[in-house]
């Protein structure tokens, strides 16, 4: 098989999957939208976490906040995380109109505990989101 025959193939599959994934725009995009927002919300009270602990002398207590990325499992949702050595939390944006929370999970193991709202939850999700950080947190800075 010639490089451009397989160029023209791999074309070809591109353009198919794209067409068929395409028809999934809107709510993917209404994912991202929705996504970035929550990251930004949980990213200001990482902040907040962050500096209290490092003016309380615990620098070594900062939790990293991933990018906002296409989930690792569901093509059509997002997801960012949240890690402090091996501990995890992932949280999960899926197009068909549900958020869920993952963890918090050390790496290397197994996800979950999960919880999962519609995206019209929005109080539900908020304190769920508390709950959830505090958990991760707290399971983050167990020596």
């Amino acid at each position: 098989m010639s490089a451009s025959s397989l160029s023209d193939r791999m074309a070809r599959l591109g353009k198919a999957l794209g067409e068929r994934e395409g028809e999934h725009r809107e709510a993917v995009s209404e994912a991202w939208r929705r996504a970035q927002s929550l990251r930004a919300e949980v990213g200001a009270a990482l902040d907040a976490f962050n500096g209290a602990a490092a003016r309380a002398g615990a620098a070594q207590l900062a939790v990293q906040l991933g990018t906002t990325r296409t989930d690792d499992k569901h093509l059509r949702a997002v997801q960012f995380d949240l890690a402090r050595g091996r501990s995890r939390a992932v949280v999960t944006v899926k197009s068909r109109g549900e958020i869920t929370l993952v963890g918090p999970f050390h790496a290397g193991k197994a996800e979950g505990p999960c919880k999962s709202f519609p995206y019209g939850a929005d109080d539900e999700i908020r304190a769920a989101l508390g709950d959830f950080l505090e958990k991760f947190l707290a399971e983050a800075a167990s020596p």
